[in-house]
């Protein structure tokens, strides 16, 4: 059964931004699938198993943004 989990992302205003944080989050162990709503600031990661949170974070980090809270 997949896990899902859903992060405020702090800073993303266009297209690039979008594509930036699906790239790194994409390349997490585990992760198969990564929807990014630029609106809502909203970033829902699914994986196939437990989700390594302070990996994803990490990667959002790494393509320049802050995780929200």
């Amino acid at each position: 059964m997949a896990d899902t989990a859903v992060y405020t992302v702090e800073g993303m205003s266009c297209g690039h931004c979008v594509n930036s944080v699906t790239e790194e989050v994409t390349g997490v162990s585990g992760v198969t699938d990564v929807k990014v709503d630029l609106e809502s600031k909203k970033v829902t990661v699914t994986a196939a198993g437990p989700i390594d949170d302070a990996a994803v974070r990490a990667a959002i980090d790494e393509a320049g943004y802050e995780v929200a809270g």
